[in-house]
């Protein structure tokens, strides 16, 4: 490597390191001030919650912190896929905006996890309506209007950025690693990808970004978000966005080169997990990529097991308590997926797993 490469590598690892080190701590400042204004994640009059599992080892987590970026920097260096570049003066304006809605809601969202009421929305749901399942009726996070309104699409990528200190997009792109890995030597024109649970369509751009051609589908069980999907990813014509649910897919058999899902499994019923799964299985074509990225579980860092045991309840995650013991291997391995790789992306693990070539069928699924 010459000077010149050099003296550009390093310049590039400085303005990365500027730049997420700037985004990180904005986002970790607005939970801060979360935080002081909730004053604590326990209801007046409970004691104070300890887990099980011991307290966290904070060193331990801000190594994993710190090894996130590291590994970031190092798949962009790779060519895995471009620097991210949504730190700049153009989308400040928009920052400050959802800076301020997000610190409006949350005491709202305050109200609630007081009150523990995860529930609200299902009064806000039309009567009548049967598409909507009852274990999807719910505020989880105690988010205002659940995944029912525009204003809850719109707060999500403020949300959760706050919640773990600007790293949210850093983990999605350790899946975006693997979509990369999977791509090398195709045709993006040729390729079909599917985004499971792809919410108001932040990862499926990021998707883009790096594969413009590359023909994607995105679905999922919110109506607001899947709107809010269409408006981001409308540049795109090679975009498609469905509404409807995981479990129950409107896509033909073998379809799909790629499946990927973040961030969905641990919101499910392990009943309905085991059904998605099938679904996965069913949509891509034998030889595909099924690139599973999640909640790291108990035992991924033993050290902050006590970290996720509190998750459930300090916040609505109805269903992550299950999540974090749950026999994820098992679970694939039953439906006929044989596991390839996993990594660990900070709070994220992230597994690639493949549909066989052969014709092998999954078994049924139970109820």
């Amino acid at each position: 490597m010459g000077l010149l490469d050099r003296a550009a590598k390093s310049a590039g690892r400085a303005r990365y390191a500027a730049g997420q080190g700037l985004r990180s701590a904005w986002y970790a400042a607005q939970m801060q001030a979360v935080r002081r204004r909730a004053g604590g994640f326990d209801r007046p009059g409970e004691p104070e919650f300890r887990p099980s599992r011991g307290r966290p080892d904070l060193a331990a987590l801000r190594k994993a912190y710190v090894q996130l970026f590291l590994q970031d920097r190092a798949n962009v260096e790779a060519g895995l896929y471009p620097a991210p570049d949504d730190l700049n003066l153009a989308g400040l304006p928009g920052a400050l905006k959802s800076a301020r809605a997000f610190l409006r809601d949350a005491a709202e969202v305050n109200r609630r996890r007081l009150a523990r009421d995860g529930t609200e929305v299902r009064a806000q749901v039309p009567e009548g309506t049967n598409r909507y399942p009852a274990y999807y009726l719910q505020n989880f996070h105690y988010q205002s209007g659940g995944w029912f309104t525009d204003d809850s699409a719109e707060l999500y990528d403020t949300q959760v950025e706050a919640l773990f200190s600007g790293t949210a997009d850093a983990m999605r792109r350790a899946a975006l690693a693997e979509i990369s890995r999977e791509m090398k030597g195709r045709d993006q024109r040729t390729q079909r990808l599917l985004d499971v649970a792809s919410g108001n369509g932040r990862f499926l751009e990021t998707v883009l970004n790096a594969y413009p051609k590359l023909r994607v589908t995105g679905i999922d069980l919110s109506p607001s978000y899947t709107d809010a999907a269409r408006v981001r990813l409308a540049p795109w014509t090679n975009a498609e966005l469905v509404h409807d649910a995981a479990e129950a897919m409107p896509l033909d058999a073998e379809s799909q080169d790629i499946a990927v899902s973040i961030f969905l499994f641990h919101e499910l019923p392990q009943k309905v997990r085991v059904k998605v799964l099938a679904e996965i299985f069913r949509v891509l074509k034998p030889g595909g990529a099924f690139i599973l990225a999640d909640s790291v579980q108990f035992g991924d860092y033993p050290s902050l097991d006590g970290l996720l045991e509190y998750f459930p309840h300090g916040f609505h995650e109805p269903y992550y308590k299950s999540y974090l013991g749950w026999n994820t291997n098992e679970a694939l391995e039953k439906q006929g997926f044989v596991k390839e790789r996993a990594t660990l992306a900070f709070l994220t693990k992230v597994t690639v797993w493949r549909r066989p070539c052969h014709n092998a069928r999954a078994p049924a699924v139970q109820d």
